[in-house]
């Protein structure tokens, strides 16, 4: 089979692996379509991101779908060519986090493509797969395209619930990639009343509105762009931060109104805080890290036509053109969503 294997900064390539074969409660899967995330970016652009650091060869990605090629003993349910969305995340299921009910906080967990540990946890974008039937959602009725978007939308569906309550909330997302726009679509299905998105690009901003922002702010044209909402102690119930970057974080806690909620997906590094406003309008800061549960939610949403995710599949390339691929999705002001078709 063939494998998309990244070896160092801007040394991708794609290389012939053994053929895997299931074991007991195992599928083996015909990769259908693979979606590039912005650590896979990471990984090609700069050999890895903060102290994370390529130490050895390993198979990128995680964002995928696939066809059932055979099934391991013992496994029911599943048949031969049926549609599936497989989830990246494996804990360990017996770890204190595992038993506290916090999976994705697993002390060992695999998760695909992670140069976290070492040796690396090797990568789905290969051409067949091996993957535990936990892993393994039917996608019936869905598009490949879709399918391996659930795990981009899990991670959104995840920042929600950690939210709390959404219903009646005005909503400020500020980083309007992938998982900034699937949080606008999150946070609309959950109740918000209001949704104001803030980018550096018109391309997404678009992208922004078409999905359901009622207004778009361009950071880059207008810095003080979201300063009107600091009037009045704030404004916004709610804030995603999705862009890893301080000036959107510190721009957007000034437009929170008091006991507000800050969410921090974007992993751009470690950065300073305005703890002086955190502290005076008593907001709630949260981490959101990747799901577990949340991922076949996201299946059954897309099959009951609750989310669409299709607009964000900006681009699709054949396997052979995958460094192309990585090229187009490392240019926000064009490209949303690269998928990789198998």
């Amino acid at each position: 089979m063939k494998a998309l294997v990244i070896h160092a900064a801007q040394d991708l390539r794609l290389e012939d692996r053994p053929d895997p074969q299931p074991g007991p409660g195992q599928l083996l899967l015909r990769l259908a379509t693979g979606g590039i995330c912005g650590s896979d970016l990471h990984y090609m652009n700069h050999g890895g991101f903060g102290a994370v650091r390529l130490k050895e060869p390993m198979i990128l990605g995680h964002e995928v779908s696939a066809h059932v090629e055979a099934v391991g003993p013992g496994v029911t349910g599943f048949t031969p060519g049926q549609l599936v969305a497989v989830s990246p995340s494996r804990p360990c299921r017996t770890c204190r986090y595992c038993h506290a009910g916090l999976p994705n906080h697993c002390l060992t967990m695999r998760f695909y493509g992670s140069a976290m540990p070492f040796p690396h946890v090797q990568g789905a974008f290969r051409q067949l797969l091996v993957a535990d039937v936990g892993q393994c959602v039917d996608a019936t009725g869905l598009e490949p395209g879709q399918a391996a978007m659930a795990e981009p939308l899990a991670v959104a569906l995840h920042a929600t619930l950690r939210a709390g309550t959404m219903m009646g909330a005005r909503v400020l997302v500020t980083g309007c990639g992938p998982i900034g726009l699937l949080s606008i679509l999150a946070a609309r299905r959950a109740g918000a009343v209001q949704v104001v998105a803030a980018d550096l690009f018109d391309y997404t901003l678009n992208l922004a509105r078409r999905i359901g922002a009622d207004t778009t702010v361009n950071l880059k044209d207008d810095p003080e762009g979201l300063a009107a909402y600091g009037a009045d102690k704030g404004h916004f119930d709610v804030l995603y931060e999705c862009s890893g970057a301080q000036p959107a974080l510190v721009a957007g806690i000034a437009a929170m109104r008091p006991r507000g909620t800050v969410l921090q997906l974007g992993l751009g590094g470690d950065m300073s805080l305005p703890m002086m406003m955190l502290t005076a309008r008593e907001l709630d800061l949260r981490g959101s890290f990747r799901f577990h549960a949340e991922f076949a939610t996201a299946v059954s949403l897309m099959q009951q036509e609750l989310i669409n995710v299709a607009p964000l599949i900006s681009h699709t390339v054949e396997l052979e053109d995958a460094v192309s691929g990585f090229k187009l999705a490392s240019n926000r002001s064009n490209a949303m969503k690269v998928q990789i078709r198998f």
